[in-house]
């Protein structure tokens, strides 16, 4: 089996755009806002881009247990804010309940707060054999 290369990655140039708009609400912002205020900033930055999105998007697996993603861009990419310390174990577990309950492949889980922005792949599992 080959090892994967960057042509590979799920949704590249899409996620590409998301982190450049990422970045931008991070330059406005600065590290130590609210991620309502980055959910605000990043709203028009979305749209500014042409991006198409849901905002507090519902998500739910089994129709009672509802969850509510940050941002669920082009229907494709789900994108978790944070504004924490730290981010933790548990934040990829919620990342990856939505990607499963919303049958997506990828997530980006992004903090804010951390001194250099690095948004995180997440991965759906169940999808990333395929990698179209």
């Amino acid at each position: 089996m080959r090892m994967p290369r960057i042509n590979d990655l799920i949704q590249k140039d899409l996620s590409y755009k998301i982190v450049g708009c990422l970045f931008k609400a991070q330059n406005n912002l600065g590290r130590y806002a609210r991620e309502s205020q980055y959910a605000d900033i990043l709203e028009k930055i979305f749209s500014e881009s042409g991006l198409n999105y849901e905002r507090e998007k519902k998500i739910s697996k089994t129709g009672s247990d509802t969850n509510r993603a940050d941002f669920v861009i082009e229907n494709a990419v789900v994108v978790e804010l944070k504004s924490k310390p730290f981010i933790e174990k548990n934040d990829y577990y919620q990342t990856k309940r939505y990607l499963e309950a919303a049958n997506l492949k990828l997530g980006l889980l992004v903090n804010f707060r951390q001194k250099y922005l690095q948004p995180k792949r997440v991965l759906n599992s169940r999808h990333s054999h395929n990698l179209a």
